[in-house]
């Protein structure tokens, strides 16, 4: 996993320069390919609706043509038939003189109701069509042919309008495919217009059959002609005319894509879509539209790969002319960059020793004034500055190591002063104590301490300089020094040792220091506890089986600011199972990386949550709260916290 990015680094400049460059050039080409390529893609899609479009639009043209010009015929014989009672002779030259009119109808019928042309004859439709270069007349209408049960009969009269009937072979009269084009015609009878039969023209499908097959687009894209109910009328191949439906494919091969625009087809739709075609068994592309006249739908499909076939393989000359081109590109930037580079190169060997510590060494000279000139400039200036600057760090450096010397021996001096061995009496079963200090720095500024006065008497104090280091931890070893000494000398209240210590301090204390304290004396053979404060926080009393609380404390000011300060002193008593806790503001105002403060409340939750009564694990889970919350938050103040259990 690392290798690949090793070996890299190592590469010259020379070739990352052109590597590079060639990957931005890479990107900038690819970006325009692709651009070229749909916008290549967009206009050959474009360009072949146009042409499918244009195409459909030109046969459909020529179809419609062909069938307007049949549609007249049978509607002007209509027209003359409404017009006046025929003969037999004159109406059957009629329906033949239509036929050689119109050479694109194959066959013409007037098929009467029952009964309506002769009152003795159920059946009368005479029948021309065309036998080679002959007209035929036949009489259609028997048992076996009873022409008005037909479509092509029954679907004008009931909708009273012109019909074209779907494609169908006819084995009554031409014995051919065709399309019928039925007209309905009326007589005015006792003041009614009256239904009296039908006239069609009939055109053989082989010229809409050539026509349709005629047409082509691209390599193998065809036209097909589908009737109103989606039946192939026209298609390359012969198997589906007349046999299968558009519908019938989309089935077969479970394409709802295909069965949808066969339904937009036969509602006479016109669309260019895209589709998975059952022809060709691949993406292709469908143009259709409408014959409006029988209501058919001519459709252009064509394969989707032979319509991009030029552009994919314009896209490859151009990938391959790309490659080339990268190719010798890369080639003339090794070059370049390598002669660009070779003072580089040389600059690096020299700078090399001279991470090795060899400052003695020359760089190698470099004539031109360009940049690699003044990097050459910038490490000779930069040689002379290291090897000035070892000379001083190497004497910072001494110096650094004896002040840690020192901190590390006042640290030890300032944590021998504080008790630290617990439990401290174990001779006294009446109470139980312990006490822990984190400063922030090497040394700190907190205190705690605890002695006996008396085989009865149990003296204790918490305290925080206003300060960090060195200055504080003096202070600090003062202070403690100072109330020790005060109080061991007997008779004093908690109050009157504040007083005396505060005194002291004031004397000569130019540089304005100063500490909070708090101090208590418990009489632990009968629990009374009388203490004193000055400005340190409120210890927590937690009574037996209760929740913690402040200690209420007596007003009393810092020390070692105000000379004529005065401290009072106040009392309780403290029962079987009380707990004091004792803490300073390192603890309450500890910060998490979101610069929050764990606050009072927290610590009141933490103690709540401690069931055992012994004073370490009290002490051990406030550290490992404040720690937890902290969350590797830097220390910004020193942590101290003395807990007391009375046990009575």
């Amino acid at each position: 996993m690392k290798t690949a990015p090793l070996t890299f680094r190592r590469t010259s400049l020379a070739v990352k320069l052109g590597l590079m460059v060639l990957t931005g050039t890479s990107l900038v080409f690819a970006a325009a390919f692709f651009y070229n390529h749909v916008l290549s893609r967009r206009n050959i899609l474009r360009n072949a609706e146009t042409n499918a479009r244009n195409l459909a639009g030109a046969t459909v043209s020529r179809i419609e043509a062909v069938l307007n010009g049949v549609e007249k015929t049978p509607g002007y014989m209509a027209l003359c038939l409404e017009q006046r009672a025929w003969e037999r002779a004159d109406l059957l030259a009629f329906i033949r003189n239509g036929l050689v009119a119109n050479p694109d109808i194959f066959g013409s019928i007037v098929a009467f109701e029952p009964y309506a042309f002769d009152p003795h004859s159920r059946f009368f439709a005479p029948y021309y069509c065309r036998q080679g270069a002959d007209i035929r007349q036949t009489w259609l209408g028997s048992d076996q042919y009873q022409y008005f049960n037909l479509d092509w009969y029954i679907l004008p009269k009931e909708l009273k309008r012109a019909v074209w009937s779907e494609p169908y072979f006819d084995e009554g009269g031409g014995k051919v495919i065709m399309t019928t084009y039925s007209v309905p015609f009326y007589r005015l009878l006792n003041g009614q217009r009256q239904f009296q039969g039908i006239v069609t023209a009939d055109i053989a499908l082989d010229w809409l059959v050539k026509m349709v097959t005629s047409v082509s687009y691209l390599k193998t894209g065809f036209a097909f002609l589908i009737s109103q109910n989606g039946v192939f009328v026209t298609h390359p191949d012969k198997r589906l005319i007349m046999r299968e439906s558009i519908f019938d494919l989309a089935e077969g091969a479970a394409n709802e894509r295909l069965r949808q625009v066969g339904q937009d087809m036969v509602r006479g739709g016109t669309g260019f879509v895209h589709l998975e075609s059952p022809s060709f068994g691949k993406p292709s592309w469908l143009y259709y539209a409408p014959l409006k006249s029988p209501g058919w739908s001519l459709g252009v499909l064509f394969p989707e790969d032979e319509l991009f076939a030029d552009a994919q393989r314009m896209g490859r000359n151009i990938l391959l002319i790309g490659l080339v081109g990268f190719a010798g590109l890369f080639l003339i930037i090794v070059l370049i960059s390598a002669a660009v580079t070779r003072p580089i190169r040389a600059l690096a060997r020299t700078t090399a020793e001279i991470a090795r510590g060899n400052l003695e060494i020359k760089l190698p000279l470099v004539k031109s004034h360009d940049e690699v000139g003044e990097l050459s400039y910038a490490f000779d200036n930069m040689r002379v500055a290291l090897k000035e600057y070892i000379a001083g760090l190497t004497e910072a450096t001494a110096a650094r190591e004896r002040l840690e010397s020192e901190l590390k021996i006042a640290r030890t001096i300032q944590m021998s002063f504080l008790p630290k061995h617990f439990p401290p009496f174990p001779e006294q079963a009446e109470f139980d104590l312990f006490a822990r200090l984190e400063p922030a720095k090497q040394v700190g500024g907190d205190l705690y301490d605890f002695f006996l006065l008396d085989d009865q008497h149990l003296f204790f104090s918490i305290g925080d300089v206003a300060d960090k280091g060195v200055p504080a931890a003096l202070f600090m070893a003062v202070t403690k020094t100072l109330m020790k000494g005060i109080a061991m000398q007997g008779g004093q209240d908690p109050a009157s040792v504040l007083e005396h210590v505060n005194l002291e301090l004031c004397k000569e204390n130019d540089s304005m220091m100063f500490v909070t304290v708090f101090c208590a004396m418990l009489n632990f053979r009968t629990g009374e506890l009388v203490y004193s404060n000055a400005g340190h926080n409120p210890p927590l009393i937690r009574r037996a089986g209760g929740r913690p609380d402040d200690l209420p404390l007596p007003k009393g000011i810092i020390l070692g600011t105000i000379e004529e300060a005065r401290y009072t002193t106040a009392s309780l008593t403290l029962h079987a199972g009380d707990t004091l806790v004792l803490y300073t503001d390192g603890v309450t105002e500890a910060m998490n990386p979101s610069q929050d403060l764990y606050s009072l409340e927290r610590l009141r939750e933490t103690v709540t949550g401690v069931s055992d009564q012994d004073p370490k694990t009290m002490v051990d889970a406030i550290f490992q709260s404040v720690h937890a919350y902290a969350s590797g938050a830097p220390q910004s103040d020193d942590i101290t916290v003395l807990t007391l259990h009375y046990h009575g």
